[in-house]
């Protein structure tokens, strides 16, 4: 089957209904062979006490955007992608505006899925550099 990148992104939409990807207003916005991106906005709702983009949200989009990654390569209908590893270097702070995270793919195995992932701002600054590995389950049988 080819990849289709309206039917990947509007499907990355279904999924963000009622939930933390809603609650952050991460948005997914272009998707390739091999990649996924997405952004979010950088306001009240995620900074840290001291008015900062907060690590943990940062954490939070790449690994929405590295796991919904994962699904380009699997059959959503008889697997499922699990988040088993994330880390993350932050290495830029960011008070308002938007960030953009997007997945590389690193390693595509039949189980696993290692993609790096790019948390940059409006002029390609790097904020944060982050890596997920994912797991691919058999859904079970209903």
């Amino acid at each position: 089957m080819a990849f289709d990148k309206n039917t990947m992104l509007e499907n990355c939409k279904k999924w963000c209904e009622n939930t933390l990807m809603q609650t952050l207003e991460i948005e997914f916005i272009d998707a390739g062979e091999g990649f996924l991106k997405a952004q979010m906005p950088v306001n009240s709702r995620v900074h840290q006490p001291m008015g900062l983009l907060h690590g943990g949200a940062s954490v939070a989009l790449a690994e929405s955007v590295g796991s919904a990654a994962s699904l380009m390569f699997i059959n959503p209908e008889t697997h499922e992608v699990r988040g088993i590893e994330i880390s993350a270097n932050h290495v830029k702070s960011k008070r308002a505006g938007m960030v953009y995270g997007t997945a590389k793919i690193i390693h595509k195995g039949r189980m696993v899925h290692l993609w790096e992932i790019r948390i940059t701002d409006e002029n390609d600054m790097l904020i944060s550099l982050c890596k997920i590995t994912n797991i691919v389950l058999e859904r079970a049988k209903k």
